[in-house]
């Protein structure tokens, strides 16, 4: 067999450091759906990858790998990444495992990506580090000074794995065909490295499954999904009655066919909230977090700013999910919520945050204290701001206790909290609630009644 060029060597050094940092960015994003995004869940994610990443860097010098067989190894290895990127980042296999987990009791997204990662995060990172430590020795055969080069080259493969697939791939082309291309590519350092009947065979197979597993046409008709791309997975679910907006898992937005009303908590903001303002003026209304556009939906009168981070939204909803277009009197703003606050210095009679990136998970930026003041400057004299927020009612975990004093330490006075549905203060018999928190941006100046100093009489 003849020996492989020292620019093709580079190539693959290259296609390696590429296809891997890709592949970890997809899988991230994939899993978001599910288990989000925190600090957390990427940690145990990346720790896995790169410690399997690095035994594979310690078994690539071993003996029993003669330089012989290097390259025959090095086949199969870009055969078995492909395989596995199938399964690691293709949504619709994502999906049955999760399912699979639920079905067994793991309720924990903390050990469902733990288990996820043991077993097809553990594989591909370790050939990844195997085929570097590999491709090095046959780099090293032209020169024992190629260290530098070997790490450099892997290095500009993952900085372009990360820019392509951030920036350009899962943005404009979708997380499903960035899956595709990561197979793809990974089938190419298998060709380039043996081209037997049997390799093209294989290398066939596996890129036409991920084809047909990641093509929009399939993951539209199995699992209704319009949009899956770097920020957002959205799906619309029709039933006789109603259509469903689903935005990474969590249902968003629910529009009723004979308009009896939308999902519980934007019936009580519409009813108590939108529909009471008096019609001699106009409001200014502003919306973090768009979901499918119907707080205000039937009001033609006041002005209303929607703010989301996801483009695809507004044009889903239109067309999908309304299917109407929004009146004039909606705007629609493509940003990031802490962003557009920071930036703008309008103020708006009443402000709505509604962030979910996830199942039961607003972004951890926007529940801390400093958002809170950012977004306590931006409400007009006499506004109101309610914040949807999904916790236990009775408080009944260290989350929902901990972000009510959040929400208390920037907004002290003039607060409620509505608990929408059912709860039982006893017993966390109806688990995590759509809680609306309110703050009426009214003057206040902290007195207290005390039994020395009652003067109700003159206050009321």
């Amino acid at each position: 067999m003849r020996k492989l060029s020292r620019a093709t060597l580079v190539f693959l050094i290259f296609l390696n450091g590429y296809v891997s940092l890709s592949l970890e960015l997809a899988v991230l994003r994939q899993l978001s759906f599910y288990v989000g995004s925190s600090a957390v869940i990427t940690s145990i994610i990346m720790a896995i990858f790169l410690g399997f990443m690095s035994f594979g860097y310690f078994m690539g010098e071993s003996e029993r790998v003669n330089n012989g067989k290097i390259r025959g190894v090095l086949n199969i290895s870009f055969l078995v990444i492909a395989f596995l990127s199938v399964c690691a980042a293709s949504f619709p296999l994502i999906t049955y495992y999760f399912s699979a987990m639920y079905s067994g009791g793991l309720t924990s997204g903390v050990i469902q990506t733990f288990i996820y990662s043991l077993i097809f995060l553990s594989v591909g990172p370790f050939l990844f580090g195997f085929n570097t430590t590999l491709l090095s020795r046959e780099l090293h055969t032209y020169s024992h000074k190629s260290t530098g080069n070997i790490m450099a080259w892997d290095t500009i493969g993952s900085v372009f794995g990360s820019i392509a697939t951030t920036l350009l791939l899962m943005p404009f082309f979708g997380v499903n065909y960035t899956v595709v291309l990561i197979t793809a590519l990974s089938v190419v350092g298998a060709l380039i490295l043996r081209r037997r009947w049997w390799v093209w065979i294989v290398c066939g197979m596996v890129l036409g499954a991920s084809l047909y597993i990641n093509s929009n046409t399939y993951q539209k008709q199995r699992f209704g999904i319009l949009v899956n791309n770097a920020n957002s997975t959205i799906s619309v679910c029709e039933t006789i009655d109603e259509r469903i907006l689903y935005m990474n898992g969590l249902p968003m937005s629910v529009y009723r066919r004979d308009k009896s009303g939308m999902a519980d908590y934007i019936d009580y903001l519409n009813e108590n909230f939108i529909d009471t303002m008096p019609a001699d003026n106009t409001y200014k209304i502003l919306v973090l977090g768009a979901g499918g556009f119907t707080l205000g939906l039937n009001d033609t009168h006041n002005d209303y700013t929607f703010v989301d981070i996801e483009h695809t939204l507004k044009d889903v909803s239109e067309q999908y999910f309304l299917r109407q277009k929004l009146s004039p009197n909606k705007k629609f703003i493509v940003a990031d919520a802490s962003q557009y606050l920071k930036n703008t210095d309008e103020q708006y009679d009443f402000i709505l945050l509604d962030v979910y990136s996830n199942s039961y998970q607003v972004p951890e930026s926007l529940i801390t204290v400093e958002f809170l003041e950012r977004l306590k400057s931006r409400v007009a004299p006499n506004g109101i701001i309610a914040l949807n927020m999904i916790v236990k009612p009775e408080f009944g975990d260290k989350y929902s206790r901990v972000f009510d004093n959040t929400f208390k330490a920037v907004f002290p006075y003039n607060t409620m909290r509505q608990v929408i549905g059912g709860m039982s203060p006893w017993h966390n018999t109806f688990g995590a609630s759509n809680v609306i928190y309110v703050y009426y941006n009214i003057e206040n100046d902290g007195r207290i009644y005390t039994i020395n100093k009652t003067p109700v009489i003159y206050d009321r």
